[in-house]
C-alpha cells in the first residue's frame, strides 16, 4: 500500500499550530508518578493546537494560587516530536510552594496558563556532535528531552548520559533511560546515587561526580559538548571539573532556574554619586526604594527587602513580570515577555532600569 504524501503534507498544513505570542490556556490531560516524589504533568492545548518546540526548553506557567496566582519554570521532559502535547517533569520540594501545590492539586481537566515555549538551553546543531549530558536530580528534565529527541529522530548519536541523584530511588527516568539505552547504539548510561540506601545490589559505584569519576566515565570528556543542569552545587562542581579536563568554555552549556540577583558588573553607587535615582513605589507593599539609573529593579528590590518573585534574573523566564503602573524603563529582556503584554503595561525588573519615577503594583 503506498503512502500519500500530499495527504499528509495538507494534513500537517491544516493542524492549528499553538501561538507563543497569544496562546496561554493550557489543559491537564495526565498526572504520572515517576518516582516517591516525583510526578510528571502532561499538557494540551483546549483548541488542540499543536505545539512547536526544540528539546531543552521550557514553559512559564500562571499557577491559581494565591490572590495573585504564583508563576514557576519547567522544563520540558517530552520529545519535541510529539506535538499534540507536552510534559514537564516536578519534584516535590520539602516546604516549596508550588511543587506542593502542584504534587497535592493538579488533576486531570484542571486549566492552568502557560507561556513558551522559551529558553536557549538548546542542543547545537551539526553532524556527529558528541554530546555529555549531565544531571542532577530533577535537573534531568531537559536533558531527558533532548535524549528523546535524539531517540525519535534515528540519526547516528554519541551520548554519554550521566545522571546523579540521592539514591538509586532517586533516579528519575531510571527505567525509561535503560529502554533507550537498549535501541540507541550510541547512547552510554552513568547513574550515580550518592549512596545505594534500599538497593539490594547496585551494579555500578557511588557517591558524587569527581574529576577521577568523570575521567574514568569519560574519558573523551574534553572532546565533547557538555550540557549541564541540575542544583546550583551540582552545575558549579561540574563547570569546575570538565573545565578542569579540558572542555573549552564554549562547550559547555548549562541550564537553571535557581540563578540568584547579582548587581550588574562594575556597578558601585558609592563611587558613582552623581548617578540619577529615581524613586520606586511597590503600591501592594507599601514599599519605596531610591533607585539608581543603572541599577535593575529587581536587585534594587532584593536589597531593600521587597518581595518578587524571581528566577533567572536576566529576562528569559519572566516569573518577575509585573504591572508598571506609571513611569518608564529601559527594558532589554531575552523573551521571556510578549509585546501585547509590553503593550499592556507589563514589564520584567529583572532586565528594566529606571527611566524615571515608577510606580510597580507588586
Amino acid at each position: 500500500m503506498g503512502i500519500d504524501l500530499t495527504s499528509m503534507q495538507l494534513g500537517q498544513k491544516a493542524r492549528q499550530m499553538w501561538d507563543p505570542e497569544t496562546d496561554e490556556a493550557l489543559v491537564c490531560l495526565d498526572v504520572h508518578q515517576e518516582t516517591h516524589d516525583v510526578k510528571s504533568f502532561t499538557f494540551a492545548s483546549p483548541e488542540a493546537k499543536h505545539f512547536q518546540f526544540d528539546a531543552g526548553q521550557y514553559f512559564l506557567f500562571d499557577f491559581p494560587m494565591g490572590s495573585d496566582g504564583e508563576a514557576r519554570c519547567y522544563s520540558i521532559s517530552s520529545s519535541p516530536h510529539r506535538t499534540n502535547a507536552f510534559t514537564v517533569t516536578v519534584k516535590r520540594v520539602p516546604g516549596g510552594k508550588v511543587s506542593n501545590w502542584l504534587h497535592d492539586n493538579m488533576a486531570p481537566g484542571m486549566t492552568v496558563k502557560g507561556q513558551g515555549p522559551l529558553g536557549h538551553f538548546i542542543r547545537p546543531k551539526g553532524e556527529k556532535t558528541k554530546l555529555l549530558l549531565l544531571s542532577g536530580g530533577s535537573g534531568i528534565t531537559p536533558v531527558m528531552s533532548i535524549t528523546r529527541d535524539l531517540a525519535d529522530r534515528y540519526e547516528p548519536a554519541d551520548i554519554v548520559f550521566l545522571h546523579a541523584a540521592r539514591t538509586p530511588s532517586d533516579l528519575i527516568f531510571r527505567h525509561d533511560l535503560s529502554g533507550l539505552a537498549t535501541r540507541m547504539k550510541g547512547l552510554r548510561l552513568q547513574f550515580l546515587p550518592e549512596t545505594v540506601a534500599g538497593e539490594q545490589a547496585w551494579p555500578g559505584l557511588a557517591g558524587r561526580i569527581s574529576p577521577e569519576f568523570i575521567k574514568l566515565a569519560v574519558p573523551d570528556v574534553a572532546e565533547r559538548i557538555v550540557m549541564c543542569c541540575g542544583p546550583a552545587p551540582f552545575m558549579a562542581a561540574a563547570r569546575s571539573i570538565t573545565t578542569a579536563l579540558g572542555v573549552p568554555a564554549e562547550n559547555y552549556i548549562e541550564e537553571s532556574f535557581d540563578a540568584a540577583v547579582i548587581d550588574e558588573p562594575g556597578l558601585d553607587v558609592e563611587a558613582q554619586p552623581a548617578a540619577k535615582t529615581f524613586h520606586v513605589e511597590f503600591s501592594k507593599q507599601k514599599k519605596t526604594l531610591e533607585v539608581p539609573s543603572g541599577q535593575t529593579v529587581l536587585a534594587a528590590a532584593k536589597k531593600g527587602s521587597v518581595r518578587l518573585p524571581s528566577s533567572c534574573s536576566n529576562g528569559v523566564c519572566g516569573t518577575c513580570k509585573s504591572k508598571l503602573v506609571s513611569g518608564s524603563v529601559e527594558m532589554n529582556h531575552n523573551g521571556g515577555i510578549r509585546q501585547r503584554e509590553i503593550d499592556a503595561g507589563m514589564f520584567l525588573p529583572c532586565c528594566s532600569k529606571p527611566l524615571s519615577d515608577l510606580v510597580v503594583d507588586r
